[in-house]
């Protein structure tokens, strides 16, 4: 198997991109991965960040399918109830 030599957020193309040894590549667009899950102000802020400070963990999730569930987790449900605001 090749070594990972970088893992890091391409911001011309909006992808993370995995180099490794063999001089293949892994690219992750990014937009597209927001697009298919439903997502709210609080997870895209935690995507955000993992982007650009744990490309890594952030490309762990997404290929292993977690990542939908982690920004569950870890954001909450943030919402505001209308009905009690009088």
């Amino acid at each position: 198997m090749p070594k990972l030599l970088s893992c890091s957020f391409n911001i011309d193309t909006g992808c993370v991109e995995l180099k490794f040894s063999d001089h293949s590549m892994i690219s992750i667009y990014c937009t597209g991965v927001e697009d298919s899950i439903e997502t709210t102000i609080y997870s895209r802020a935690e995507m955000d960040w993992l982007i650009y400070n744990d490309p890594l963990s952030y490309v762990q999730l997404v290929l292993d399918g977690t990542l939908e569930d982690y920004l569950k987790r870890v954001s909450g449900k943030h919402s505001v109830d209308l009905e009690n605001n009088n």
